[in-house]
């Protein structure tokens, strides 16, 4: 299948980037969670993770729609949503084995983002595990000139909203009722983003 929309707008390091997240997002997550459900948040009008990653179901959220036919080809289940309107998930709890919020708690307000990592926790199984990546606070002002120049999606940057620091992160995911204990945080990309997982 090819592919050449990444993200929206465009950015010559967008495809690199694009693969570089999904295989860190795929390196996060454990083998026996895949026979269960994933649910990708913020996955964009392409699911480009959800299209190279292995689970029995696939669910999907973003605020811009998703073609039926690339929903349909990709087996996901695609559900519209603005998450800075309404971040509840229109799901039951304990429902998904991972959920994953790859480069999109960045484009949240505070507020949302904080009823987000709670509702992500609802819908986990026990034993579930949330998933995400976001730039390093620092690498603000880094992004923001790489899209003037053209290297990354200028739309994409300019929608950030906030930036956050990995003890945030760890904070937020205490907030919403994960053991702190079961948090793992890292970096990757030479530092410019960080990525955690929470297990509940």
């Amino acid at each position: 299948m090819t592919q050449t929309n990444y993200t929206r707008g465009k950015g010559l390091l967008e495809p690199t980037l694009a693969h570089l997240r999904t295989q860190r997002g795929n390196r996060l997550i454990p083998s026996d969670l895949r026979a269960g459900r994933i649910l990708d948040i913020g996955c964009g009008s392409f699911p480009y993770f959800l299209s190279h990653t292995s689970f029995e179901e696939k669910f999907a959220v973003d605020q811009l729609p998703m073609p039926k036919e690339t929903a349909a080809r990709n087996r996901i289940e695609f559900f519209t949503l603005d998450l800075n309107k309404e971040p509840k998930l229109p799901f039951d709890d304990n429902f998904f084995s991972v959920v994953t919020l790859l480069a999109v708690v960045e484009h949240l307000n505070p507020d949302s983002m904080a009823i987000l990592f709670r509702e992500s926790h609802r819908v986990l199984k026990p034993g579930g595990q949330v998933i995400m990546t976001t730039p390093a606070a620092w690498s603000d002002g880094l992004l923001k000139f790489m899209a003037r120049i053209n290297l990354v999606s200028a739309e994409e940057i300019h929608e950030h909203a906030f930036a956050y620091t990995l003890p945030l992160i760890g904070w937020h995911f205490g907030q919403a009722g994960f053991e702190m204990k079961k948090v793992r945080f890292g970096y990757f990309e030479f530092m410019l983003n960080m990525w955690a997982t929470a297990t509940k």
